[in-house]
């Protein structure tokens, strides 16, 4: 009676965690963009200089930097990934303003400080001083004056070459320029700098500071990128792709857990439940991790699955041996998930190394593609070999298993000892 009174209540609680929160959890999966919609550009990387080198290093400082001016323009959940050695992929989930994300990041901007040169016309600079990748990484912060006005504050990595340009620009304009676009009101400079360090001030508003401050951080790109390769992946087809997904999954598990039933009773009751739990705790670990669900990720979670089939196959088959020898029920239970166990490890195990395998040295969606799966593996270790072996023992102890044919093994299939 105490077994079968833990077994119920563990099955009723588990039911109940797993009804109420599903909603919930399904709600806050965070979608890629092929499932969710977006923008994506692959670059080509370039040294700024010509006879530059690249490294990998430089791409990949010029990947962070793509992702904060990604975020700088309010999108969700960019992903920058670096292909090969002189190439990288921006992909941008859910974009709302899906013109203006174009509009700023077809073609990273290229930030100047520009002086006026012999024979320019009033307003016009056309002597480049310094560029984004002679500035401090995010240096760049506003900051309020003595009478509490905005101002930027920034640090050159050169400070020999600052002090140069200041003491010959002492009382001149120093312009900033996006492309060939001025931002603002050229600063004058005011006096001659030698710690590499500045304050840039012309009565700009909180906000216009803020973005000449992000301007700058964001600008400092360490290598030229020249767009390769767009595409925007609508709303509609995204949420297209999502829902036959999810229908054929469905259909899928369906079908498993009939089969499950019909071959092994019971038991089959058991592994089915096993495997809703298993895809449960994997959703609550997307939540809880923040994994990003995409195409890929759901080809893992669906081979995850059937990795999970399989071992419930195999230990019931096992147990149905052990019955078919001639063994008694909780011989043949024990005898059956003792084999199975060690067969479904081994298989696990290795499935686990080539996917750290894949992920050491994949990309982008087969780095994504092998996390899920390693996730999935550990997860149905933990649900469909020992909490299904566990649920089977239990009511086996407590009498509520105790005939063959509720294993689906028929009494003319048993040898005698």
């Amino acid at each position: 009676m105490k077994r079968m009174l833990s077994f119920i209540i563990t099955v009723v609680v588990l039911t109940g965690v797993m009804v109420f929160t599903t909603p919930g959890l399904l709600d806050r999966v965070r979608l890629g963009l092929d499932l969710k919609g977006g923008f994506e550009i692959l670059y080509h990387a370039e040294p700024m200089d010509t006879g530059g080198t690249l490294t990998r290093a430089s791409l990949q400082k010029t990947a962070e930097s793509l992702e904060k001016r990604a975020n700088a323009l309010g999108t969700s959940e960019p992903e920058v990934t670096t292909e090969g050695t002189d190439r990288i992929r921006l992909k941008i989930a859910g974009v709302t303003d899906e013109a203006e994300v174009r509009k700023k990041m077809k073609e990273p901007a290229v930030l100047t400080f520009r002086s006026a040169n012999e024979g320019d016309a009033p307003g016009v600079y056309s002597k480049i001083e310094l560029v984004g990748s002679d500035f401090v990484e995010g240096a760049a912060e506003v900051q309020r004056d003595q009478l509490n006005r905005p101002e930027i504050s920034i640090s050159i990595k050169d400070k020999k070459k600052f002090a140069e340009i200041t003491e010959r620009l002492l009382g001149k304009e120093l312009a900033i320029y996006l492309d060939e676009n001025l931002l603002s009101s050229p600063p004058t400079v005011r006096a001659v700098l030698t710690d590499g360090k500045a304050s840039i001030s012309g009565g700009y508003t909180l906000d216009e500071a803020r973005e000449i401050a992000d301007t700058i951080n964001l600008g400092a790109l360490p290598l030229k990128l020249t767009e390769k390769y767009s595409q925007s992946v609508g709303a509609t087809l995204g949420k297209q792709s999502l829902d036959e997904t999810v229908r054929a999954g469905i259909v899928g598990s369906v079908i498993i857990l009939i089969f499950m039933l019909l071959m092994y009773r019971l038991p089959g009751v058991l592994a089915s439940f096993a495997l809703i739990l298993h895809t449960w705790l994997l959703i609550l670990v997307f939540v809880l991790a923040d994994f990003t669900l995409t195409l890929p990720g759901i080809a893992a979670f669906i081979l995850g699955i059937g990795m999970a089939v399989d071992a419930n196959i195999i230990t019931n088959e096992r147990i149905r041996e052990e019955m078919r020898s001639g063994k008694g029920i909780m011989s043949s239970v024990k005898a059956g998930n003792k084999t199975s166990f060690r067969t479904v490890m081994d298989a696990n195990v290795t499935t686990i190394i080539v996917a750290a395998v894949m992920f050491a040295f994949g990309t982008g969606a087969v780095k994504g593609f092998a996390l899920i799966l390693i996730v999935e593996i550990v997860l149905s270790i933990v649900t469909n070999l020992y909490f299904a072996h566990w649920l089977l023992t239990v009511l086996v102890k407590a009498g509520a298993l105790n005939k063959p044919k509720q294993f689906g093994v028929k009494e003319s299939d048993i040898s005698a000892l």
